[in-house]
C-alpha cells in the first residue's frame, strides 16, 4: 500500500503486542514492526501458525515470543510493560472442517482477553475482522456502514461472520465504557508468503499446491463466485497505518484490493502461471461433497476502500498476477522435495 503523510508526524516507536504472531498475517506484520523500530511481544499457540514463519526474527533483540494460547485464563496477565497497541490477529475461521463452537468460543474469548489487556494497560486495540461479515448483501462494493446480511443460524458457516461481528461490537462497547481506542479492520482475501497451504489459507493456496503437482484444481460450486484478493504486504501496510494513526480510532475499515475475479478464472490464472502452455485441469466439486450439509457461499465480495484511503492514506498497489507470481515462487520453494497435498491439515487452529 502507499502511505501518505509525513514520517515526521509518526510517534516514537513503542511496544506492540501481536496475538497470532506466527500465523500468516502476524508473521508478515512482525518484520515490518521490527524494521520500524518497535519492540514486539508476539503470542501464538502454534496450532496453525508455524514457528518457521518467525524463525528469522526469533533472535532479534526487540522481539519476545510467548508460546501460549490467548484464550487460556491469565494468558496476558503477566504483560505489564507500557504498550503502544495490541494487534489481535489470533482467530478461528469458518468451521468448514471443525466445530462451530470452536469458532465462536475462540474468537469471543480471545478478543475479550485482548480488550481486557488493553484496558488494564490503557492502550489502543486493533481487532482483525473479515469481509465475511457483509454476508449476502447484494449491494456492491461493500462499504463499512452497509448492512451485514447473515444467513440462517442453522448453517454453521455463518458462525465465523457472527463471531467477528460480535467482536467488533464488543470492541466498540469497550471503547465506550473504558475509554480505550479501538479499530476494527475487515480484511479481504489476504494471500502471500507464509499462507497456510490448505483451504484454511484460501483457494489460491490449494490451487497453487495442486498446480505445482500437476493435479486437478478443485473448485467448489460452479466457480462463478467472485473474490477480491489482497497481497499480504498491502494488508500489513493497512494494519500498520491503522495502528499508528489516531484518525483510525473508533473506525471500521476495509483493508483490501478492489480487483475482483471469479474463482474459476483464479484457478485458470494460477494454472497458467505454474504450467504455461498446458491446458488447465479443473475439477468442480459440489459443496455438499465436503461439508456433508448445505453450505451458503457468498457470490460476490469486493470492498469499497474510500474510507481506508481517506483515513489511512493507503491503497492496494500489488496487482493479482504480480502477487500470485511471488506467492507461487514462495510456495514452490517451500514444497520442493516435500509431499504436500492439497487437502492437508483440515483441522483448524486458533491462529491466523
Amino acid at each position: 500500500m502507499i502511505s501518505s503523510g509525513s514520517d515526521e508526524q509518526a510517534p516514537r516507536p513503542g511496544t506492540i503486542l501481536v496475538t497470532g504472531v506466527a500465523g500468516f498475517i502476524g508473521s508478515n506484520l512482525l518484520p515490518r514492526l521490527l524494521l520500524a523500530g518497535h519492540r514486539v511481544i508476539g503470542m501464538d499457540n502454534l496450532s496453525m501458525g508455524r514457528f518457521e514463519n518467525i524463525e528469522r526474527s526469533i533472535m532479534h533483540p526487540n522481539f519476545q515470543f510467548l508460546e501460549r494460547d490467548v484464550t487460556s485464563p491469565g494468558a496476558l496477565s503477566d504483560i505489564d510493560e507500557e504498550l503502544e497497541a495490541i494487534v489481535h490477529l489470533a482467530a478461528f475461521k469458518i468451521p468448514r472442517y471443525g466445530k462451530a463452537i470452536d469458532t465462536l468460543r475462540v474468537n469471543y474469548r480471545g478478543t475479550e482477553a485482548a480488550l481486557d489487556c488493553a484496558v488494564r494497560l490503557q492502550c489502543k486495540c486493533l481487532l482483525a475482522s473479515t469481509s465475511d461479515v457483509y454476508g449476502r448483501n447484494p449491494k456492491l462494493p461493500f462499504g463499512e456502514d452497509d448492512d451485514c446480511v447473515i444467513g440462517s443460524s442453522r448453517v454453521s458457516r455463518w458462525a465465523y461472520a457472527v463471531s467477528k461481528l460480535f467482536d467488533e461490537h464488543l470492541g466498540f462497547a469497550y471503547q465506550e465504557s473504558y475509554g480505550i481506542p479501538v479499530t476494527a479492520l475487515r480484511f479481504f482475501g489476504s494471500y502471500g508468503p507464509n499462507q497456510h497451504l490448505s483451504w484454511w489459507g484460501g483457494p489460491q493456496s490449494v490451487f497453487i499446491a495442486a498446480a505445482l503437482r500437476g493435479e486437478e484444481l478443485p473448485i467448489h460450486g460452479d466457480g462463478q463466485q467472485t473474490r477480491s484478493f489482497t497481497y499480504v504486504t498491502d494488508t500489513v501496510d493497512g494494519i500498520y497505518e491503522a495502528m499508528r494513526k489516531p484518525e483510525a480510532n473508533g473506525e471500521v475499515l476495509n483493508i483490501g484490493s478492489t480487483e475482483e475475479i471469479n474463482v474459476a478464472n483464479l484457478a485458470r490464472l494460477i494454472w497458467g502461471l505454474v504450467n504455461p502452455g498446458v491446458p488447465p485441469r479443473l475439477r468442480f466439486t459440489p459443496y455438499e461433497s465436503f461439508t456433508g450439509k448445505p453450505y451458503d457461499d457468498v457470490r460476490r465480495r469486493v470492498p469499497d476502500v474510500t474510507r481506508s484511503e481517506a483515513v489511512l492514506g493507503v491503497r492496494a498497489r500489488v496487482g493479482l498476477e504480480e502477487g500470485l507470481r511471488k506467492t507461487i515462487a514462495w510456495q514452490r520453494e517451500l514444497t520442493r522435495g516435500a509431499d504436500v497435498g492439497v487437502e492437508e491439515s483440515h483441522v483448524a487452529g486458533a491462529t491466523r
